[in-house]
């Protein structure tokens, strides 16, 4: 990691013109790719747990929620999306969906994950945690033509949906959660091996959109 921040700044020929990836460019990206993994770990030992010990293992659900929560959050500050609106879209959704899950936790004498699951409607607030998540997914799969986010983009939501109407089986839930832990873990893995400066995309694209903002 030491070594792709030591890298001289590179220059690129972008849409709007030349730019530079610098060693703060880089810095962001993998606090971003970091931030991922401690979400998708966060996520996934909850999941392998709940899989093995049934609802003996909820309560521990809670403070692995708040690292999953906690590790998005740090992700949706620095992820480098062109639209401005949509990453500001996303920040407030994460906000959302954590005032939301915070406020379950702090009034109920359930556990979080057994509150949630019992009031499928509690998605209406904490499920925003999980469409800043999807957005992240859409924008990985658009940009990087991933596999795993093709398919995690359309899961997340109709397993939330799925739950939230009371139509989809538990078994058919349960599937669907294996996959999303599953996929979740490929792609953290898989950013982080990734080359870091396409990850940045065109700064000039960034450069432009604000020079026209200012013009408004």
């Amino acid at each position: 990691m030491t070594a792709l921040l030591d890298r001289e700044p590179q220059t690129y020929q972008g849409q709007f013109g030349e730019y530079t990836i610098t060693k703060r460019d880089r810095l962001e990206v993998i606090i971003y790719r970091l931030g991922l993994v401690v979400a998708a770990a966060s996520f996934a030992i909850a999941s392998n747990l709940f899989f093995a010990q049934g609802t003996a293992a909820i309560p521990a659900i809670t403070p692995l929620f708040i690292l999953f929560s906690l590790g998005l959050g740090v992700s949706l500050f620095y992820i480098h999306i062109y639209m401005k609106a949509l990453h500001r879209a996303l920040q407030a959704f994460w906000l959302i969906g954590t005032i939301a899950s915070g406020a379950i936790a702090i009034s109920s004498h359930e556990p979080l994950a057994l509150y949630i699951y019992n009031h499928p409607l509690s998605l209406f607030g904490t499920g925003f945690t999980f469409a800043a998540l999807t957005g992240i997914y859409f924008k990985e799969a658009f940009c990087f033509n991933r596999l795993e986010t093709k398919i995690l983009t359309p899961v997340v939501p109709l397993l939330l949906l799925g739950h939230m109407t009371g139509i989809m089986p538990v078994e058919m839930e349960q599937a669907f959660l294996g996959i999303w832990t599953i996929g979740f873990s490929v792609f953290a893995i898989r950013k982080m091996t990734q080359e870091i400066d396409p990850d940045i995309g065109d700064k000039s694209v960034f450069a432009y959109l604000k020079q026209q903002e200012s013009k408004v």
